[in-house]
């Protein structure tokens, strides 16, 4: 049973709280001391007890949808389900209770794993130094970034432009225009890839870098990739590569073979580690040996039998995350690289593209397919069939949460009107896959015969169809009290 739920603001009364510590001088030794109190005026926080405040965030998450409750098809985020093997191990005390600070000769154990976990990171990849700093993928496109600039002031010319094709993951333009970068965008073909052709027309002296997402945000695999790396390192640039959809490829094919010299791994998406909600996450970037010397410090490395920390790296672009990256995210993606093994992985890999083309196969009669090209680990549809009962992909989107699933990702890719980018991952069943397939035809038989069910979903959710519009304009950031009645 899901229970009405008022805001937290409105429970509780004035002077209830769910904390209590004791005077200095009255009560343990663990009373805070007045430096650590708090004296700034708490009016207008809740004042509810403890198991006020969680039974309202656990009546919360039962409202919510998520990759344990149901099938999340989010295209490009591989919402893959995290294994609780990988949480029982992560919880050991030599890892869970390990300060950051310890000395060296005391976390030898979790120094190997991260030595090994660099080591797994560049044999699936086929490059040769990984960094596991970076806290997030967009952080790590950032560091990946600043690296290819660091190489290329190191050889006395910066270069201004990065060439990004319209099929790339959405945060590339971000990253390079922070590294002071100019974009310039290359738009991709009939079949929704990149060619060497289009690349060569507007490669030359003043591009620093290529930033090429592959698979692509089409889910489509980059066909042409060898000869277009090829003309970019003609002109010695180089090749970026965004790892975000590596879930496609892991163990059958790597990126160093492909020409790329620096690529951001997505660990909470690719090695099955929690994400969504803001964290935490993990984007560790991999090298070619010739940038390996700009990665940041410190670095990881053996001195005799043991591992240490050093600093001795002049050309590095400096430290990216305080101590060495979210470790926690670490331990969970060593555990899932060495369950699967080499094998294991390219199963996955193998299991999410074959999902992924089920339920294309199955859809593609009803909903739009703009690219006839084969996918790989997510499918994109649109919503052109539909459009002439004024049923759209927001529609849909909204519908779906009727049926007990979230929504695809919509209207992204950006070069695709309409858009519906769904990815299953390897982790769902093929019933489970059905049910979903189901409740698709089901929404486009009901925006023939029905358009009005769908236009104004959701009809079973707790809370009715928002206007987005107003509050994207006129977000309410700050709760008040009603007012009270007069007298």
């Amino acid at each position: 049973m899901l229970l009405d739920e008022p805001l937290i603001f409105e429970r509780g009364s004035a002077g209830r709280m769910g904390w209590a510590v004791p005077e200095r001088g009255e009560g343990p030794a663990e009373a805070l001391p007045p430096e650590l109190r708090r004296e700034d005026d708490l009016a207008g926080f809740p004042e509810v007890g403890e198991l006020e405040v969680l039974r309202h965030f656990l009546r919360l998450s039962q409202w919510n949808y998520s990759a344990a409750t149901t099938m999340y098809p989010l295209g490009s985020c591989t919402m893959k389900y995290n294994p609780v093997v990988n949480e029982a191990l992560v919880r050991l005390p030599g890892f869970a209770h390990l300060h950051p600070l310890a000395p060296e000769a005391l976390a030898q154990g979790a120094l190997e794993l991260l030595a090994a976990l660099e080591a797994g990171l560049c044999a699936v990849s086929g490059l040769d130094a990984v960094c596991l700093q970076p806290a997030a993928g967009a952080q790590g496109e950032l560091l990946g970034m600043q690296i290819v600039r660091a190489h290329h002031v190191a050889h006395g010319n910066a270069r201004r432009r990065v060439l990004i094709p319209s099929s790339a993951h959405g945060t590339n333009p971000a990253s390079a225009a922070l590294c002071g970068y100019a974009v310039t965008e290359v738009p991709i073909d009939a079949r929704g890839l990149l060619t060497a052709e289009a690349i060569a027309r507007v490669m030359d002296e003043s591009v620093a870098a290529l930033m090429v997402t592959n698979p692509n945000t089409l889910g489509l695999f980059e066909e042409e990739i060898e000869a277009v790396a090829a003309v970019v390192h003609g002109k010695g640039g180089l090749v970026y590569m965004d790892g975000a959809n590596m879930n496609a490829i892991m163990g059958v094919a790597r990126a160093g073979d492909m020409g790329v010299d620096v690529m951001q791994f997505n660990l909470h998406k690719t090695f099955s580690t929690p994400h969504g909600g803001g964290g935490p996450g993990a984007g560790p970037v991999g090298v070619r040996s010739l940038l390996a010397e700009y990665l940041p410090i410190p670095r990881l490395v053996r001195r005799g039998q043991e591992l240490v920390w050093s600093e001795d790296a002049p050309k590095s672009v400096g430290r990216v995350r305080s101590f060495y990256g979210n470790f926690g995210v670490l331990v969970r993606a060593y555990a899932y690289m060495t369950r699967l093994g080499g094998a294991g992985l390219a199963e996955a890999s193998r299991l999410a593209v074959l999902n992924a083309n089920y339920i294309r196969a199955r859809l593609e009669p009803v909903y739009h397919r703009p690219y006839d090209t084969p996918s790989l680990h997510e499918c994109v549809l649109s919503d052109r069939h539909l459009q002439a009962h004024d049923v759209h992909t927001l529609d849909v989107a909204k519908r779906l949460l009727d049926y007990g699933f979230y929504a695809p990702t919509i209207y992204f890719p950006l070069v695709v009107k309409g858009a519906l980018m769904i990815e299953p991952t390897e982790t769902e069943s093929r019933e489970t896959l059905d049910e979903f397939i189901d409740a698709m035809l089901r929404i486009a038989e009901e925006a023939r015969t029905t358009p009005a069910l769908v236009r104004d979903a959701p009809h079973k959710t707790r809370v009715a169809r928002l206007d987005e519009t107003r509050a994207a304009r006129r977000p309410v950031l700050r709760w008040r009290p009603p007012a009270k009645p007069a007298d």
